[in-house]
């Protein structure tokens, strides 16, 4: 009975079997595809799990009946790949040969060479028009392209001579991909590991944004992302990928350079990168094509009918195959075809250099080409190419698929002649020991094709120029009212801050390029005023009715919606910052992006993305929303912001402002705007704002200039009859603290107060420190003053600055002041509980600035040592109360 069930299982799979080959033979894959999902579902609906893997077998994803033929000269392509090849060693040797430890790398571009050859030669469009390709550069690689530019003519043999040695030379090159450093050149920086894969794909997005808004038209632009496999562990290379699929973002492309090592080792020695990737992004969706084997491997799996070669293929972990990719064809053949006897026939007619030549699937550019190709047509998914190659390729003993491949920066006489003849290079014994740069002569063949290959896609790539316009001023109408004071109504600075964007919105010359990005908490600062005004942003439009759709502030998404609301995720914002600020550059469109974030979330948790913001030269504002260590009640520690003014000072060219008043916000955004979309200067912006109303003041006369450098007498006190003067610096959300602790000095205790409003720490540091160097190389010794001291050399009486930062701030302008300045900060971990309880535990409040002001004016003996410890008793100023600092 067992065994007629058995015949007749067999008898119904073959059926089965016969039936989906028929399907296969007359219809198309789509079709099969569609009647196996139909059979899974029905097969769900009764129970039964359909376990299928993410993972395919370890061989190509494309066969070789699919594939079409390389439209290019593959001779010719090699003889000009092995100029490059050679180049790009040369520059890294020579630089360390005269200055050891200048760096550089050489294995990284030798493993990825061909990926980016065929992308050159047949796939990267320069088209400034209608958007040109945007290539995110594995930075490790960069003396390829540096290569490549000097056979395109746009690099001279000083500029390679020079890599590294951007001081030494004006014609230097800059280590790695720097846009800051090579403005005309780079268009992203990608060294810093993980940050290209995530700015990559809020690129990829930002672009089907601007499509949306109708800002550009629909185009065929494509972003290029190369990668690393072992840069995939990083939590931006990964942590973004399911927005890519979601919004299906089919203009995007991963090319993964999987050449099985990290830095220093296999990059999953016992396991299998590829295998993982693949399984981790076609379970998000993606498209994945697999390039693992050169089209020298494909007679080989033919010839495996039975799948032992393939099945072993899966087993074989990857620090086998780098073991293979660095032995000879002996070990391939006994090591890896040798544990079968029907493996050993299928490889018995080649020899072992025939085994040894055997290419991974990234170095064949028929397989690169049908990749990329199938990658560019893939519509509706992104696409993640997994290309296996071998790091140092055609290195030899100085490297290929070595462990230390990564660090090696020197060649041996014996490894430059093993180099030079793997590639058939045209260089003499006798010149090997210069290491000489190669170039063709202008007429030759390689040059011509070279020129021709990319006259065809539009120009030379990478580089990049600003071809926007310069932006009008915004009407006068936006900011005035602020400029006037609240009278009896009370406000918040990011209430200020959404009116303001409102009001630009509807600015004929500004609105359509105003681009509010939020991570999420949209009504935390008051952005839900804009939601029915300019929608949220959503590829796909609302497709379902929002729960309070009767409300007048509704969540409303649309297709073209302004906002980019992306959800918990503070890199994401940040790379779409990156990706609005830049698009004057990529998209010749000067987009203003606001991005809004809890303050503490900013410097603190995505400062590398900020850094790589400033050196892509992004312009926009980073909008650091109830910031300050004791102005986010209730939060705790890990929330309140004490420090991101003080990590701002690294950044050169961001400009970073703390207001405390209407008038100081909108100033500081019209000029901000002025200056970076009008002036066209390279420079973002950061602003903190507070959450807590009260009364805003009008303007005082004459105060623009110094709300912009960063200090201006707020309130000159009218106090005549008294001995005893002390000035008070406030900013921010500690101003209100200020102001009472005047009035309490005035009222109390006679003191004549004058305020100052300092509105940009780092503007007064800026300043001061390049008015010192300045001095000092000019050996100036009548010194030029700075701001600070323009400001205050006739002023009198103590100094007392309290600010809701840590104490580090306030002194890093402290030298410039005429005596002594008193500081009260925030430093130490944030505590629970209600500003004031705060402000008394961090000691910022009106008291204790109160008791600061007098403790300094005791010291100049303006008042007795009696008055002050009545003062401490009535402030329960207790000097055994726990350091807030240390607590």
């Amino acid at each position: 009975m067992a065994e007629e069930k058995e015949a007749a299982a067999e008898i119904e799979n073959q059926e089965w079997l016969d039936s989906l080959r028929w399907v296969l033979q007359n219809e198309s894959k789509e079709r099969v595809e569609e009647i196996l999902k139909l059979l899974r579902a029905e097969a769900q609906k009764h129970g039964v799990k359909s376990d299928l893997p993410l993972t395919t077998p370890y061989i190509n994803t494309i066969s070789p009946e699919d594939e079409e033929q390389y439209p290019g000269d593959i001779e010719i392509e090699e003889k000009i790949l092995a100029y490059i090849r050679w180049n790009a060693m040369a520059m890294v040797v020579r630089a360390n040969n005269k200055s050891k430890g200048i760096g550089g790398h050489i294995s990284t571009y030798s493993s990825i060479a061909h990926l980016w050859e065929v992308g050159f030669n047949h796939f990267f469009k320069m088209d400034r028009s209608a958007g040109s390709d945007l290539v995110y550069f594995q930075g490790h690689a960069s003396p390829g392209v540096y290569s490549r530019g000097f056979l395109e003519g746009r690099f001279t043999e000083e500029h390679l001579e020079n890599f590294r040695r951007e001081v030494k030379s004006d014609k230097g090159l800059t280590s790695y991909p720097h846009p800051h450093l090579m403005p005309d050149f780079w268009n992203f920086p990608t060294v810093s590991m993980g940050l290209g894969p995530i700015s990559a794909i809020y690129q990829a997005r930002f672009n089907k944004y601007l499509e949306k808004r109708g800002i550009i038209e629909k185009n065929d632009q494509q972003i290029w992302a190369y990668l690393g496999d072992g840069e995939m562990d990083e939590p931006e290379a990964r942590g973004a990928i399911s927005v890519a699929a979601r919004d299906k973002l089919d203009n995007l492309t991963f090319v993964v350079d999987c050449n099985l090592q990290r830095l220093d080792g296999p990059v999953r020695g016992s396991g299998k990168i590829i295998q993982e990737l693949e399984g981790l992004f076609q379970g998000a969706g993606w498209n994945v094509i697999k390039l693992i084997w050169g089209k020298d491997w494909d007679p080989i799996f033919e010839k495996d009918t039975d799948g032992k070669l393939v099945n072993l293929l899966n087993e074989i972990p990857d620090g086998q195959l780098q073991k293979y990719a660095f032995s000879e064809g002996a070990f391939i053949r006994e090591d890896l075809f040798g544990k079968d006897k029907n493996l050993a026939k299928i490889v018995k007619n080649l020899s072992d250099d025939e085994l040894k030549r055997l290419k991974r699937g990234g170095h064949d550019y028929q397989k690169i080409y049908n990749a990329y190709k199938q990658a560019t047509e893939h519509k509706g998914q992104p696409t993640i190419i997994l290309a296996q190659t071998i790091k140092g390729y055609g290195q030899g003993k100085a490297g290929e698929a070595s462990n230390v491949s990564h660090k090696t920066k020197s060649f041996k006489e014996e490894e430059l002649k093993a180099f030079r003849d793997f590639f058939s290079l045209p260089i003499s014994d006798k010149e090997l020991k210069d290491i000489p740069f190669l170039k063709p002569e202008e007429d030759s063949e390689e040059l011509k094709y070279l020129h021709e290959k990319r006259e065809k896609l539009g120009g030379f790539l990478p580089q990049r120029k600003d071809n926007s316009e310069a932006l009008k001023e915004p009407d006068k109408k936006v900011f005035k009212s602020f400029l006037e004071g609240s009278g009896d109504d009370e406000a918040a600075t990011t209430m200020v801050m959404i009116q303001t964007l409102s009001r630009l919105f509807k600015d004929k010359e500004l609105g359509k390029y105003i681009v509010p990005i939020i991570p999420d908490e949209s009504r935390t600062f008051g952005m839900e005023s804009l939601f029915r005004q300019v929608g949220i942003y959503a590829p796909g439009g609302q497709l379902y009715e929002p729960v309070d759709k009767e409300s007048l502030l509704f969540y409303k998404e649309s297709e073209n919606g302004a906002i980019m609301e992306e959800g918990i995720t503070e890199s994401g914002c940040m790379a779409e910052f990156i990706a609005a600020g830049t698009a004057y550059l990529n998209q010749a469109k000067p987009m203003i992006p606001f991005y809004f974030f809890y303050s503490m979330f900013g410097f603190q948790r995505t400062g590398d993305l900020m850094w790589a913001a400033a050196d892509a030269g992004a312009k926009g504002f980073l909008i650091g929303g109830i910031s300050g260590r004791t102005s986010l009640p209730g939060e705790g520690l890990q929330h309140q912001d004490g420090n991101s003014h003080l990590y701002a000072l690294a950044f050169p060219t961001l400009k970073a402002y703390d207001p405390a008043f209407a008038y100081e916000l909108a100033t500081i955004v019209e000029a901000g705007i002025k200056e970076m979309y009008i002036d066209k200067k390279h420079y973002f912006y950061y602003i903190t704002l507070g959450n807590a109303t009260y009364k805003m003041p009008k303007m005082p006369k004459d105060s623009e200039e110094g709300i912009l450098k960063g200090l201006y007498k707020f309130q000159k006190s009218r106090k005549r009859k008294t001995d005893k003067k002390a000035h008070l610096f406030g900013s921010g959300s500690i101003m209100a603290e200020v102001l009472e602790a005047a009035n309490i000095l005035e009222k109390e205790y006679d003191v004549a107060v004058d305020i100052w409003s300092i509105t940009s720490y780092k503007a007064l540091y800026d300043d001061a420190i390049d008015t010192e160097r300045n001095n000092r190389l000019k050996t100036q010794l009548n010194k030029d003053k700075n701001y600070i001291q323009e400001c205050l050399e006739d002023e009198k009486g103590i100094f007392v600055a309290a600010s809701d930062y840590v104490k580090a701030l306030p002194e890093s302008i402290a030298k410039w002041f005429p005596t002594n300045l008193a500081v009260l900060g925030t430093d130490g971990f944030g505590r629970s509980d209600a500003r004031p309880e705060l402000r008394e535990f961090f000691e910022v409040n009106a008291a204790h600035i109160v008791f600061a002001a007098l403790y300094e004016l005791a010291n100049e003996g303006k008042i007795k040592a009696k008055q002050l410890k009545e003062a401490a008793k009535k402030f329960d100023i207790d000097a055994k109360k726990p350091n807030p600092r240390t607590s």
